[in-house]
């Protein structure tokens, strides 16, 4: 198939968890025999962070405006099998327009930032991603999150017609096992860019622990950190990890903990593309709850659940074996499951399922 995306960003991993997630795809797709061609608005912010500088195998292409790349991008579409909008592409409203207008087989839009999206047209706010139709003209739409929620919000207030869930994944060449490095050492890690809406469970199950624990060391690795977050004397901060970093900051820490962002852990079945790759990285996980966490990790024997500070204490004191054991059935769980391979697979497997479904393509349960 030749495949074109319309996405926030491949090229810079900095603030954001679309760009991991897509290279794993792109990849596995690649590899596949896939033809791949990926259209990102080059934007400041993402261009001084840049961390990767072409799409091995496929095409990466950075416009300045959609002015720029419309003609372009319009040939490019001629003779493409499947065309992808994603969530938060900055020039969505354009791009759904190139898509509907076009002669591509399937018309896919990818919300990556599904209990976002539904919280904020809850909330009556206009998206710069999806137009007024909605997405009641696209083929199929896929979604980061599932649970028995998922096909009713996207129908009624989106008028989606064929819907299933696309979950995160993780890249195993990228995330591994990998030698401890002292500059990430660490009782307890956390990776993940600065959010409002995580910073109650953040202080919770991190700071609060932190200040119970002078004892041990705490490090937070990511972007947009205030100058007015509670640090404590023993936690540390990296301000920007790249993927290629991520496998060391894991591996050095005795656990890693993961939070949720508020939408996501309200609306279930979101895992984090994070949460796979600490697990690929064989560090223990500590993680918030959720409804459906449960289909991805065994709590108690793949990862240990955590909802008050206490919590996070009492982790501490498992013994070193049972953290060990636990990590490697979340690592193998993930590998069986939720690598980027798989997903690749995944995705085709839904193409091909929507292609042969047309016209009378219906909505079908996530």
């Amino acid at each position: 198939m030749k495949i074109v995306i319309f996405g926030l960003t491949i090229s810079s991993s900095w603030g954001n968890g679309h760009a991991t997630l897509w290279r794993g795809l792109c990849k596995n797709l690649i590899r596949a025999g896939h033809s791949m061609v990926f259209f990102e608005r080059d934007v400041p912010y993402y261009a001084d962070n840049r961390d990767m500088a072409e799409l091995a195998g496929g095409h990466l292409i950075l416009y300045r405006s959609w002015q720029d790349v419309a003609r372009q991008a319009e040939a490019i579409l001629t003779d493409a099998d499947a065309a992808i909008l994603t969530s938060y592409c900055p020039d969505g409203h354009d791009a759904t327009t190139l898509i509907l207008d076009s002669r591509c087989e399937l018309k896919v839009f990818y919300d990556l930032d599904t209990p976002v999206t539904l919280d904020r047209l809850r909330s009556g706010e206009a998206l710069s991603y999806i137009g007024p139709r909605g997405l009641a003209d696209f083929d199929l739409v896929l979604s980061f999150t599932g649970g028995p929620r998922l096909v009713d919000e996207y129908r009624n207030r989106l008028g989606a017609r064929a819907i299933a869930p696309l979950y995160g994944h993780v890249d195993p060449d990228v995330h591994r096992p990998v030698a401890p490095q002292p500059q990430y050492r660490a009782a307890l890690s956390y990776l993940g860019t600065y959010s409002a809406d995580r910073q109650a469970a953040l202080q919770e199950l991190f700071v609060a622990p932190a200040r119970g624990r002078r004892d041990l060391r705490f490090l937070i690795g990511g972007a947009q950190y205030p100058q007015d977050f509670p640090w404590s004397s023993n936690i540390y901060f990296v301000r920007h990890l790249p993927p290629a970093e991520h496998a060391a900051f894991f591996a050095s820490s005795r656990l890693t903990l993961n939070v949720t962002r508020r939408a996501m852990a309200e609306m279930g079945w979101c895992p984090s593309g994070r949460l796979f790759e600490a697990a690929a990285c064989g560090v223990p996980l500590l993680s918030d709850t959720w409804d459906g966490i449960a289909d991805f990790f065994a709590p108690d024997e793949e990862i240990i659940l955590a909802s008050r500070s206490e919590d996070t204490l009492a982790a501490f004191a498992r013994d070193d074996g049972e953290l060990a054991r636990m990590a490697a059935r979340a690592r193998q769980r993930v590998l069986d499951e939720h690598g980027s391979q798989t997903r690749a697979n995944e995705m085709i497997g839904l193409f091909e399922r929507a292609i042969r479904a047309a016209p009378s393509l219906t909505t079908q349960e996530a």
